[in-house]
C-alpha cells in the first residue's frame, strides 16, 4: 500500500493525498511536479529512477487506510542525481 507522503521532498510543499502534482518513483520517493522538472530533471536523486504520478486514494479508502504523517526532507539539499 502507497504511504502517501504529505510533502516534496525537495521544497517540503505540502502534497495532500488529493494532490494531482504528487510525483512518485517506485521506491515511493515524492516530489512535486514544479522540482522534478525544474530541479531534478525527471530524475530521483535518491534511486535514479524515473517518476510517475501519484494515484489519488479514494475518500472511502482514505479513511480506512490514511495517508502517512510522516514529513520526509533530503536534509543534504535537493539537486540532480549525482553519477557514481
Amino acid at each position: 500500500m502507497l504511504e502517501l507522503r504529505p510533502n516534496c521532498e525537495c521544497c517540503d510543499k505540502d502534497l495532500p493525498p488529493e494532490a494531482t502534482d504528487a510525483l512518485i518513483c517506485t521506491f515511493e520517493c515524492t516530489f512535486c511536479a514544479g522540482c522534478v522538472e525544474q530541479v531534478l530533471g525527471g530524475i530521483c536523486p535518491n534511486c535514479g529512477g524515473g517518476f510517475s504520478a501519484r494515484p489519488i486514494r479514494p475518500a472511502a479508502m482514505l479513511k480506512k487506510y490514511p495517508a502517512s504523517a510522516k514529513r520526509v526532507l533530503k536534509a543534504e539539499g535537493c539537486g540532480p542525481r549525482k553519477a557514481a
